[in-house]
């Protein structure tokens, strides 16, 4: 086994026995008050990822299924929600449930990570997802699933992974896949334990398009990339550990980003856009609803919520006249 493997195999353990002494393990009590953060109150998600479609938002999150105190994520299956006037108000969404599992990939052996759902260029919908692959031997992998409506239902679109260890060039952890269009050209985004990742994808959207890069100038990146446009310049917001300006300690993240006049980069990094949230990990998903911009993410804030417990937010997210983002404020 190379180096990179088994430091990829050791981190996570390491990690999960540094954050035993930040998890909660309340039972969740009843609650009270206006309508806040987070949208969702009857499970715990996590993972968010967005797609505006025909004056509709919707946010596809993973699911939190860990027992009170139980120091590992637990997550079989993503679900739905959706809105025609999207807010951190839970009332403004709607549950359409478990829309896509584990079960869907008959080669996936555990772990519904992080995804992100696209329309592609032939109008269908493709959903790409870190999952665990129980014959390929190796560890985490990007799979994509395929329907003709945002909610399925979804299918394996190729029956393996598109992206795995075996892939020449591959992130160290091949998680947090983020996909952008752009005037004909698709562009894969993805990585972890501070090494990012990027490749072109064909217009089928199932299959790699030239050789796998190490994006340029993503000052901090530690993991979950989210790519997007605004206005001629291309956005990429990602999680860190690191810096005065990020986080009080390495067990925790931020949302740092970065601008270039191209998807495929150089990068020049910008500064913190969301700053530490109350779990462990960090992870952005950036949408355009109207005339207004959100960030979505999640946080440890819901009651009995933890490290491994997370729940949805949603917050404004503004720009600058010179098109630099203002750091979100966070509601409770």
């Amino acid at each position: 086994m190379t180096y990179r493997r088994l430091f990829a195999r050791l981190v996570p353990a390491v990690a999960a026995l540094l954050l035993t002494t930040t998890v909660a393990a309340a039972e969740t009590p009843a609650r009270t008050g206006p309508a806040e953060n987070p949208i969702v109150t009857d499970i715990y998600t996590a993972d968010p990822a967005t797609l505006v479609v025909d004056g509709t938002a919707y946010v596809f999150t993973g699911r939190d299924e860990a027992a009170p105190g139980q120091q590992a994520f637990v997550m079989r299956e993503w679900h739905a929600f959706s809105s025609r006037s999207p807010s951190n108000d839970p009332a403004a969404w709607q549950h359409h449930g478990a829309v896509l599992s584990l079960d869907t990939f008959a080669w996936a052996g555990a772990n519904a990570w992080a995804s992100e759902v696209v329309q592609g260029p032939d109008g269908r919908f493709y959903w790409f997802v870190s999952v665990d692959g129980r014959t390929d031997g190796g560890w985490m992998n990007i799979g994509v699933a395929v329907a003709d409506h945002p909610l399925g239902p979804y299918r394996d679109a190729l029956g393996g992974p598109l992206i795995s260890d075996a892939t020449p060039g591959s992130s160290a952890l091949n998680i947090d896949p983020t996909v952008f269009l752009d005037d004909g050209e698709v562009y894969l985004y993805w990585g972890s334990y501070w090494e990012p990742r990027a490749v072109r994808l064909q217009d089928s959207m199932t299959a790699l398009d030239g050789a796998v890069f190490e994006p340029a100038g993503l000052t901090g990146f530690w993991e979950a990339p989210w790519l997007f446009e605004r206005g001629g310049v291309y956005y990429l917001a990602y999680a860190s550990n690191s810096g005065a300006d990020c986080v009080t300690d390495s067990a925790y993240a931020c949302i740092r980003y970065a601008t270039a006049g191209s998807p495929a980069g150089p990068w020049t990094h910008r500064g913190v856009v969301l700053g530490q949230v109350s779990s462990t990990t960090n992870h952005p998903a950036i949408m355009e609803f109207g005339d207004r911009w959100h960030m979505v993410y999640h946080t440890a804030g819901a009651p009995g919520g933890g490290n491994f417990r997370r729940s949805v937010a949603i917050d404004d997210l503004f720009f600058n006249p010179d098109g630099t983002m203002r750091k979100v404020v966070q509601t409770p």
